[in-house]
């Protein structure tokens, strides 16, 4: 059984303020493999440009939000939920 949530946007931000934040989505367990890898902080993904932004440490900028970095390369979310068949 294949649902409308069951699939995952093109790009994804886990800051509120973001215009790709989508809190229904966040909700459920989303897991991210960057380069083959799992990740586990991960801040905002791009499937279609091929790109990740991660937390760079405990830096914060001048309002106190993460700094972030964005590293290149293949990138495929998944909800942890869903068993491979």
């Amino acid at each position: 059984m294949t649902d409308a949530t069951d699939t995952l946007p093109d790009r994804l931000s886990t800051d509120p303020r973001s215009p790709y934040f989508n809190a229904e989505l966040l909700g459920r367990d989303i897991g991210i493999r960057f380069k083959g890898a799992e990740k586990t902080n991960v801040e905002e993904y791009c499937v279609s440009e091929g790109w990740i932004r991660v937390a760079a440490g405990n830096a914060k900028d001048r309002h106190g939000n993460p700094l972030t970095i964005k590293l290149t390369g293949p990138v495929e979310p998944y909800f942890k939920d869903k068993k491979t068949e």
